[in-house]
């Protein structure tokens, strides 16, 4: 599933591509996309319309139009989003599509069809795509070692778990709360109740630190991002630790491990991130 770093990609390599196009024609291919409205309400209301700017909250991807209605879209595990010339070859599952006032199409294709798309009208309170649950961004001043300690501090529940909540840090995934975890050398399987002020303080620093530098590197230009279809601009080669299990740690060379924490694996090293804490 996109993560946080990869949603923010997308929206920096389509934003500055769409501004100020005009949506001429909406094709919705598998109604059950759009989760609301309906699908023939769906495109109904966005012909015509403008197209204002992006943004992103954790997960979520946001079209904002001039008449400040809003489109809200979840990725969920296989959805691709892609800016695309109207003769591009399209991809097997792409099941909305974007006619642009320029000839060009912005495209949804999803394998496994979980991707949502909601639209809501400016005077529309949301009440469905789940973003009003969310909670604080990982890069908001309010993320300090207080927060932290306040929500979870009493929690039995593993860290690793605690980190996956949506409803109190938003966009962070399975694959950067390895990542994390593994620079602030904090067992993934602690209990959060059993961290103490200074793992805290590491975890408070740590997550803005590791989402940003993931952001960057995840640095891609339009033409590169539509020569891969928006799959294959990950930055694997810059994890420490997600996907590297048999490895050895790049820190101090142990052979890393996986283990099933909360359903989802997890990988860490057993000499830098020692069950009984720092």
């Amino acid at each position: 599933m996109p993560e946080l770093p990869e949603v923010e990609t997308i929206k920096r390599v389509i934003e500055p591509q769409i501004q100020g196009l005009v949506i001429e024609n909406v094709t919705v291919k598998r109604p059950e996309v759009t989760a609301y409205p309906t699908a023939e309400e769906f495109c109904q209301r966005l012909t015509g319309q403008t197209i204002s700017h992006m943004a992103r909250r954790g997960k979520f991807l946001m079209i904002h139009l001039e008449s400040n209605d809003r489109i809200i879209l979840h990725l969920r595990m296989t959805g691709c989003l892609l800016l695309t010339p109207a003769d591009y070859p399209q991809e097997k599952h792409t099941h909305i599509i974007f006619s642009l006032d320029d000839g060009r199409e912005l495209r949804f294709s999803d394998t496994r069809r979980f991707g949502r798309f909601w639209l809501i009208g400016e005077q529309e309170t949301d009440t469905y795509s789940g973003v009003s649950k969310l909670g604080i961004e990982p890069f908001d001043t309010e993320l300090t070692a207080e927060y932290l300690h306040s929500h979870w501090g009493k929690r039995k529940k593993t860290i690793k778990e605690c980190l996956l909540e949506q409803n109190t840090i938003a966009g962070i995934g399975n694959i950067y709360a390895d990542e994390i975890l593994f620079m602030t050398g904090i067992y993934p399987s602690r209990p959060a109740n059993s961290l103490i002020s200074a793992e805290w303080e590491r975890l408070a620093s740590m997550i803005p630190q590791q989402l940003s530098y993931f952001i960057e590197k995840n640095r891609i230009t339009p033409k590169e991002y539509l020569q891969t279809k928006g799959k294959d601009y990950r930055n694997t080669p810059f994890l420490q630790v997600y996907g590297h299990q048999g490895n050895p740690c790049p820190k101090c060379r142990k052979t890393l491990c996986r283990i099933v924490v909360g359903g989802r694996g997890s990988v860490y090293c057993p000499a830098c991130q020692r069950p009984c804490g720092a």
